[in-house]
């Protein structure tokens, strides 16, 4: 069986390092989110990583043409000890980018992603390109954009969760879709034959049994009247005496099998992220909407 699709561009975000002890880790500590947005008549894409480390949040804004190459990208530092509002010029494709945020009221949960409070946009051309947060009316007040809605389409995310046997997060499984409360449990202490059960909003909607010899492979669930392919691999849990992670991905496309790389899904810091098969060329449409999770099990 082939392992994971690629899904990030290679010059977009870079998969933390962590050390070997799991006391330091924050829940959910790297959240990225990719938006497909029009820029000067171009299909662009628009990474956001949202990060969270002792020195505080940290947010980090990128854009790729589709070629998987990075035209801009914007590192705004952990706000422990800096203003948690401003802006930032940049330029793609001889086009002036603003970059604006405001997260002096945000609130946030368990994980670096803000809840509400707050807000984030890109703007070129006094048009809002991408407009991220429930505060905005402040938004096109202080930017001076066109209150026009963007046209931006949320298509992947990627999250680092962590746990002992149960991994809980949100999940929206198409653009401007419902949010979900998705867990996935698995006990693999001590077990001679250990079970992986995926709920969303505590349903049960897959169940793996005799994991250890289907620690990979996919099935199909329904969500929201949507079939999403479930891709899982769980080897480093089961096979490695270090510490590891396994990976899941939940994807809203039929062509889902056509995406698998050759790489080894495991480690996460080889894994080349290539953005160049999931987006055809300026007029294509996205194949659909991924969602990946990193689990990390605890000690």
């Amino acid at each position: 069986m082939k392992d994971f699709p690629s899904c990030f561009g290679e010059n977009g975000v870079q998969v933390a390092d962590f050390s070997s002890s799991s006391t330091n880790r924050t829940a959910q500590n790297l959240v990225t989110c990719v938006y497909q947005c029009r820029l000067r008549g171009r299909s662009r894409l628009i990474t956001v990583t949202w990060s969270k480390n002792l020195m505080g949040q940290g947010l980090s804004v990128g854009i790729d043409d589709n070629s998987n190459q990075c035209l801009c990208k914007v590192d705004i530092k952990p706000w422990l000890f800096s203003k948690k509002k401003g802006s930032k010029s940049l330029e793609v494709d001889s086009s002036k980018i603003d970059i604006y945020w405001d997260l002096s009221s945000a609130k946030f949960g368990p994980g670096p992603e803000p809840l509400e409070g707050f807000y984030l946009g890109v703007v070129s051309n006094r048009q809002m390109i991408l407009l991220l947060g429930d505060m905005r009316k402040e938004a096109f007040k202080k930017t001076g954009a066109t209150p026009v809605p963007s046209n931006s389409v949320f298509v992947a995310k990627r999250e680092h969760v962590f746990g002992k046997k149960i991994f809980s997060t949100k999940a929206q499984f198409c653009d401007n879709g419902p949010l979900h409360d998705l867990t996935i449990e698995c006990d693999t202490g001590g077990i001679n034959d250990p079970c992986l059960l995926i709920r969303v909003d505590t349903k049960t909607v897959m169940q793996v049994k005799r994991l250890r010899w289907k620690f990979r492979g996919n099935h199909t669930i329904l969500v929201d009247g949507l079939a999403v392919e479930v891709f899982w691999d769980v080897h480093s849990w089961l096979f490695c005496s270090a510490l590891g992670n396994a990976v899941f991905m939940f994807k809203t496309s039929l062509s889902a099998e056509k995406l698998w790389a050759s790489q080894p899904l495991s480690d996460p810091h080889t894994l080349p992220w290539s953005w160049s098969q999931r987006f055809h060329d300026s007029h294509s449409q996205c194949l659909g909407f991924s969602l990946i999770l990193y689990a990390w099990k605890n000690e």
